[in-house]
């Protein structure tokens, strides 16, 4: 099998003419920059449509015209008629935007620091040499698996090798749609979805595990003798739930139930009441009873924004005092949001995302292939 054929970078480097807020912008306080985004707003009309990430803070989301998680937020954008999309998001999550929105719209990230760890776990680079290292192992076909969490390149990659992208909602369903075209599975890069995905399709027994970072982690051999290949990825959010808090909570708060993300560790996905993405965790609040109580096993800015949405419910971030925030997410500071709008009320276009055009054909049809299971 031939590896990736077109030319890709770093994430580190491929970014690294974002800009940095000016300082003038830097001491604004909630009331000043609410009054300067609203007064932009206004005047930039239906020119520009805001996307706000589930897990971004309340600054933000109160600007947004559409709230979900990042795939239905980039659908959102393609719907619409706005010349620029500003995504309140990390980066993979601006590049989805700008693969399937029109190519005379801009997407715009306003922090050139709003990077997801866990996508950069899986470069393309990274993933390209593993590629070549474990297909020679065998002569079974190998189908590539990335989450919607990755960046363009990677989604490019698995297109090329006839693989595809799926979300945490359908993920399992990828996973047959591979089984049918091959014989194994790589899935990137978060080990925990996959694992899940593993369980949930009853082939627990087939896993092996990748690691990019550690020389006795990643044997090809030994790869290539298993049907399901995780690499070695994590949410540094999901990854800190323990079973232990789950136990907590029910022996604390016997009355109240749990909904985690699949990110989460097996045993954590196995201690919890429902499982499922940002928006089953969302429907799964929307539809509780009065009086219920739901702990929530992801960000907490979720956890806080369903607390505000929905007050006949009790939320609870599952780990309490002990719940973070994404350091990717957190950069997305209202004041950088304030700033890329008054640019473009003079003309420029700040922290502009664009996928190379060849990176973005192949990761359309990544996507493509997503769509049609």
């Amino acid at each position: 099998m031939e590896t990736a054929q077109f030319e890709t970078d770093l994430s580190l480097f491929k970014y690294d003419n974002l800009e940095q807020l000016p300082p003038a912008y830097r001491d604004l306080d909630e009331d000043e920059r609410t009054e300067r985004i609203e007064a932009a707003l206004s005047e930039l009309g239906d020119d520009v449509v805001i996307l706000g990430h589930n897990y971004q803070r309340r600054e933000i989301v109160k600007h947004a015209d559409f709230v979900g998680d990042s795939y239905q937020l980039s659908k959102e954008a393609a719907n619409a008629d706005a010349d620029y999309v500003i995504f309140g998001g990390v980066t993979f999550m601006a590049e989805s935007a700008d693969i399937i929105t029109d190519d005379d719209q801009s997407v715009i990230l306003p922090s050139m620091e709003a990077s997801c760890p866990m996508a950069g776990m899986a470069e393309a680079l990274q993933v390209d040499a593993a590629w070549a290292e474990i297909t020679a192992e065998t002569d079974d076909d190998i189908i590539p698996i990335t989450y919607m969490n990755s960046y363009a390149d990677l989604k490019a990659f698995c297109a090329e090798q006839g693989g595809l992208v799926c979300t945490s909602s359908n993920a399992h369903k990828a996973f047959e749609y591979a089984f049918e075209k091959g014989d194994k599975v790589l899935f990137l890069p978060d080990k925990h979805l996959g694992e899940n995905t593993a369980h949930r399709l009853g082939m627990e027994d087939e896993i092996v595990e990748w690691d990019p970072w550690d020389p006795e982690g990643k044997e090809a051999s030994a790869a290539a003798e298993n049907d399901i290949i995780l690499w070695d990825g994590y949410c540094q959010v999901h990854e800190r739930f323990r079973a232990s808090h789950i136990e907590d909570l029910r022996e604390e708060r016997p009355d109240a139930n749990v909904v985690v993300h699949p990110e989460c560790r097996r045993e954590v996905v196995e201690a919890a009441d429902v499982v499922g993405s940002t928006s089953t965790i969302c429907e799964t609040v929307e539809d509780a009873e009065p009086g219920d109580t739901w702990a929530i096993g992801t960000e907490i800015h979720l956890a806080k924004h369903l607390d505000r949405w929905h007050p006949e419910v009790e939320v609870l971030p599952l780990c309490g005092d002990a719940c973070m925030d994404c350091n990717a997410m957190r950069q997305i500071d209202p004041n950088y949001l304030t700033w890329v709008l008054e640019e473009l009320l003079e003309g420029r276009e700040r922290n502009v995302i664009e996928v190379a055009p060849e990176e973005k054909e192949l990761a359309q049809v990544a996507l493509d292939r997503m769509l049609e299971i």
